[in-house]
């Protein structure tokens, strides 16, 4: 496994600060490179999904440790972000969610539990689960997969090493090889990038796909805060033509800006 191999950069704690960031940096500069070598793999599995969720599918992430983190980390976003529900897109990981803050002993080891996770949100036909494995090798997400397909689900992963379990447990693998690690072993750092990278590239472009951007906006964000209240008053403004105090009076009336913009057009 390459992310297991050893580091291209040794004595690490000989380094001065200067040589250490520029190393990781000099290290980090390769992923893009090895995701753009895997969009044959993303592009192949992202239109699937769509035709899913169109059906009343859901995104389902599984995975442990970092991997299950990123995932759940990329699910609690799509709802601020694309106005959808909470459950449309849902983030498991080996642990529960306290494994978010703590890491919990050996509980990627457990083959059935992923499935165990998943009952409570009754897996239907129409859902997706993406299995997240920097290794490949994860028991959690390779049982996670298995029950998934039998069960008749579109089954994906994001592994970071060529023919894993985890890839062949799933019908749409997506394979980021980003080779060692500069701390060797520890694939919070460049396979993490790798992870991040991909999941943002797969929910953005399904979201996109199935109607939630108009433009290059996000118009049906969650107005949560003073920023994305100015976000969105400023969209309605440049949308409709008209001053702040009408954009927030239609915003608060309608409640987004894609209410906004189609109620004013509407009067």
């Amino acid at each position: 496994m390459t992310t297991e191999t050893p580091s291209h950069y040794d004595h690490l704690e000989q380094m001065s600060v200067h040589d250490l960031l520029t190393n990781i940096n000099a290290e980090d500069k390769t992923v893009p490179m090895a995701v753009e070598r895997s969009m044959p793999q993303i592009e192949t599995l992202v239109p699937e999904i769509v035709k899913r969720m169109k059906l009343g599918g859901r995104l389902i992430y599984i995975g442990a440790g970092t991997s299950g983190r990123l995932g759940v980390v990329d699910a609690s976003e799509c709802p601020p972000t694309f106005g959808v529900p909470f459950e449309l897109v849902i983030g498991l990981m080996a642990g529960g969610d306290g494994a978010i803050r703590k890491a919990v002993e050996f509980a990627e080891d457990d083959a059935e539990q992923a499935w165990k996770d998943m009952a409570p949100y009754e897996p239907r036909e129409h859902d997706t689960v993406i299995g997240i494995a920097a290794s490949g090798r994860t028991p959690y997400v390779i049982g996670g997969l298995q029950e998934a397909r039998k069960a008749g689900l579109l089954t994906g992963c994001i592994v970071c090493n060529e023919g894993s379990a985890v890839a062949k447990a799933a019908e749409f693998p997506i394979e980021v090889v980003v080779g060692p690690e500069f701390l060797t072993g520890s694939t919070r750092m460049k396979a993490g990038t790798a992870q991040k990278l991909v999941l943002n590239m797969i929910s953005t472009s399904v979201m996109i796909q199935l109607g939630k951007v108009k433009g290059n906006k996000m118009v049906d964000m969650q107005l949560t805060n003073i920023k994305l209240q100015d976000r969105a008053a400023k969209m309605v403004m440049s949308e409709l033509g008209v001053d702040r105090a009408e954009a927030k009076s239609l915003l608060d009336k309608f409640g987004n800006v894609r209410g906004a913009i189609e109620g004013y057009a509407s009067r």
